[in-house]
């Protein structure tokens, strides 16, 4: 028997969007280091530049492409320009997403007292904002959409073509305060599942990661007060995760390597991998 190889990409073209970010970032390493010539793509074009530019310090092919995940002419542009320099898309990673204020609640249950003496420094989940809740779910259940229906184009009917989503803990239970994000991501684990009956007559396989607790530049200040030390959310979080600490971005690596390799993982469709600290496993007692 002959082991696969999980980290043989050589002569594959990768895109990541929101390359930029810690997460992704690392991801767009390891598919460089791997042999792939990616594509880093973000809407500010300098972050996906300096993750570009490390990758090709470390003798990595990369380049960097602004892209708005949200806007068709945007992603047509940016496929365009992949293709013209790195080739036809072999692997997608729809790494973009976020949450915003407007879809968050500032107490994580809502009591007698605030129902009835409104409090406007207090947003419940009366006050949640429409276009806050709209712009998440935007942000994460179309950004991975559209970038797909632009970049699958290159791979129907190529061998070895693979789309993975970034999923979130929150797919699986959502956190109390962030419901439009908990149900953006819930949209994008079905939303792989769906991808992967719907592609596979044409050779595309779709998966999804599941990030545990990740310290990111969009919820350190969630985690951390200003003494480096957790907050009272952080601990909660710390608490409901057996292992006891946040992920290390370089632990996402070997969930997507296999992933990507047709060889190790030909036979993956339509999973959702958890990598979380057994957090998901978790019931609290």
């Amino acid at each position: 028997m002959s082991l696969p190889n999980f980290t043989d990409l050589v002569g594959k073209v990768a895109v990541v969007t929101g390359g930029g970010g810690i997460l992704c970032a690392d991801m767009a390493r390891a598919l460089a280091e791997a042999g792939a010539r990616v594509a880093i793509l973000d809407l500010k074009l300098e972050s996906a530049e300096a993750v570009a530019a490390a990758i090709r310090e470390e003798g990595g092919q990369a380049i960097a492409v602004a892209a708005n995940v949200l806007e068709r002419a945007s992603l047509e542009t940016a496929a365009a320009e992949v293709l013209a320099k790195l080739g036809s898309c072999d692997i997608l990673v729809n790494g973009a997403g976020g949450n915003h204020p407007k879809g968050t609640t500032t107490k994580e249950n809502l009591t007698l007292e605030d129902f009835q003496k409104p409090d406007a420094s207090v947003i419940s989940f009366f006050d949640l904002d429409p276009d806050g809740i709209r712009f998440v779910f935007d942000l994460n259940f179309l950004g991975s959409l559209m970038p797909t229906q632009v970049f699958a184009k290159q791979m129907v009917g190529r061998q070895g073509c693979s789309i993975i989503n970034i999923s979130s803990m929150n797919a699986y239970c959502p956190l109390t305060k962030i419901p439009a994000y908990s149900a953006a991501k819930a949209a994008v684990s079905n939303f792989t599942q769906w991808l992967a009956v719907h592609f596979a007559p044409v050779g595309i396989r779709v998966n999804a990661i599941a990030p545990g607790f990740f310290v990111t530049n969009q919820n350190r200040a969630l985690l951390f007060g200003a003494d480096g030390q957790p907050t009272a959310r952080a601990g909660k979080i710390l608490n409901g995760t057996p292992m006891g600490r946040f992920g290390e971005s370089k632990e996402l690596i070997g969930s997507l390597m296999f992933l990507t390799s047709e060889e190790a993982a030909g036979f993956v469709n339509g999973v959702v991998i958890p990598v979380d600290g057994a957090f998901s496993a978790y019931s609290g007692v």
